[in-house]
C-alpha cells in the first residue's frame, strides 16, 4: 500500500522562499522611497503657515517683501520644530527650512529654500523651491510642490 504525501517537499519550500525574496527585493526600496516622499511632504506642509504669513506681509506692504522677516510684520519668530523640519529662517520673505534627521539618506539635515516673487504692480506671490537634497524621491516631492 502506498502512503499519500503529507506536507511540502524541500524544493517546494525553497521555491516559495525564493519568490518571497524576489518580492522583498522589489518592495523594500519602493517602500523606502514612499516613506521619504511622505516625510518630505510633511516638511513642506509644516512650512505652509510661514508661507501664508509672508504672503500676508507682502500683500499689506503692497507687494514688497523687504521687512517680511522672522518675528516682524506678522511673520512668526520661529517655526516649531517637527519630526521633519528642524528649523527655519525667514529673511525678506525667503524661507530656508532645514530638514530634521531620520528622514533618509541624502535628505537628513539638507535645506529647502522657498523664494517668493511678486510680479510688478501685483501683490500675488509665486513660490519657487530650491534644495540641497539629492535623493530622487525627495526631489520628486519637492518639485511637485513647486
Amino acid at each position: 500500500m502506498k502512503r499519500a504525501q503529507q506536507g511540502f517537499t524541500l524544493i517546494e519550500l525553497m521555491i516559495v522562499v525564493a519568490i518571497i525574496g524576489i518580492l522583498a527585493a522589489v518592495a523594500i526600496p519602493q517602500y523606502q522611497d514612499y516613506t521619504i516622499k511622505a516625510k518630505v511632504g510633511n516638511a513642506l506642509t509644516a512650512v505652509d503657515s510661514i508661507k501664508t504669513a509672508v504672503a500676508l506681509c507682502a500683500q499689506e506692504a503692497g507687494g514688497v517683501l523687504t521687512g517680511c522677516d522672522a518675528g516682524s510684520n506678522g511673520v512668526p519668530a520661529a517655526l516649531t520644530a517637527t519630526k521633519e523640519v528642524a528649523s527655519a529662517t525667514i529673511v525678506d520673505g525667503v524661507i530656508v527650512a532645514t530638514l530634521a534627521t531620520g528622514i533618509g539618506t541624502n535628505v537628513d539635515g539638507q535645506t529647502i529654500t522657498f523664494t517668493p516673487t511678486v510680479a510688478a504692480g501685483d501683490t500675488n506671490l509665486r513660490w519657487t523651491n530650491t534644495t540641497t537634497v539629492s535623493q530622487a524621491a525627495a526631489l520628486a516631492a519637492i518639485t511637485k510642490n513647486n
